[in-house]
């Protein structure tokens, strides 16, 4: 086994492992939230035999752990279980079903998102290092840090305020189903994608800036600049290309943030999203579509590490010899 295969390998096994202790505390914490699914349908003037009637028909009267370890195997072969709400037995919905449509809407607003905040993300970090210490750097850095101290629902409201009730420019609500055609589903969802860009635009930016002043003193760009070579060609041509191991890092960090930090956004405007999806199972007590809600986030965001992390390996000659 070669030294990257073997690290690798071994990235994978840490990844794996860190699902399994993400997957334990979801459900430990999870069980450690008041009421239940049971005093949450029956209502407060449920008597306890009712709760405790009801508890033994969806098996909830069980010891946690057996059911820990039957929600593991059954995750672990992609069955996510089927949702408490809609009746009992066969009227339950899958909860696979269930978030299929949520998951599209997810990923749409986050590949959106993307599709916004990356190449303006890149040219802001690139022209801030092109012309560092001047006023335009000033005024780049100080506007995309004052965005992303913001907290998001304040950022989104903002927007809601100036885009939508102001200008009229865009709906205050992104309610979309799956009749929504997608230049609609594209123009609702630009102000929660406006929010998020909004949020990440600083970190590739930064990055971006740090990563390619940190090689403008480097022998080869001095030489470049000895034989008259523009500037903005030293960037691009020069400092660039060895500059993307970190930036391409920060990258799938942010697409990783993208996917499953969106939940407040997701609530402020109504889009129908997992984490709206998690945050209205949270609220009736539907364990096990917040379990599979919060096993998709944790995968996806674990998932996306692994994969800056190799990259970041594969595309740094250091990092790949020691690897």
């Amino acid at each position: 086994m070669t030294p990257m295969l073997r690290a690798i390998v071994l990235r994978l096994g840490s990844a794996a492992l860190t699902l399994l202790i993400v997957s334990s505390l979801i459900f430990a914490a999870l069980e450690m939230l008041p009421g239940g699914f049971a005093q949450a349908t029956l209502g407060q003037a449920a008597t306890p035999e009712a709760v405790a009637a009801f508890n033994k028909e969806l098996g909830l009267d069980r010891p946690a752990l057996v059911r820990y370890l039957e929600w593991l195997g059954a995750a672990a072969q992609g069955d996510l279980g089927v949702s408490y709400a809609g009746g009992s037995g066969s009227a339950r919905r899958d909860i696979a079903t269930l978030i299929s449509d949520r998951l599209y809407n997810t990923f749409f607003l986050a590949a959106y998102a993307a599709l916004l905040a990356i190449p303006l993300a890149l040219a802001l970090g690139i022209s801030a290092a092109l012309w560092r210490n001047s006023w335009y750097d000033r005024v780049v850095n100080t506007s995309t840090l004052a965005a992303i101290a913001l907290p998001e629902f304040f950022v989104a409201y903002v927007l809601i305020y100036c885009l939508a009730i102001k200008l009229n420019l865009a709906g205050a609500l992104s309610n979309v189903d799956a009749s929504t055609g997608f230049f609609e589903h594209l123009k609702k969802a630009t102000l929660p994608a406006l929010t998020l860009t909004l949020v990440i635009l600083a970190h590739i930016m930064r990055m971006t800036r740090a990563s390619i002043i940190s090689l403008l003193d480097s022998p080869y760009v001095e030489m470049a600049r000895l034989k008259g070579t523009r500037p903005a060609k030293i960037i691009l041509r020069h400092v660039l290309p060895n500059a993307w191991a970190p930036i391409i890092s920060i990258i799938v960090f942010d697409l990783a943030y993208l996917i499953s930090g969106a939940v407040v956004v997701e609530v402020v405007f109504v889009y129908p999203g997992i984490g709206q999806l998690m945050v209205d199972a949270v609220s009736s007590r539907d364990m096990p579509v917040v379990q599979a809600c919060a096993l998709i986030f944790a995968v996806t965001y674990v998932g996306l590490n692994l994969l800056a992390d190799i990259m970041t390996t594969m595309t740094n000659p250091q990092l790949r010899y020691k690897a």
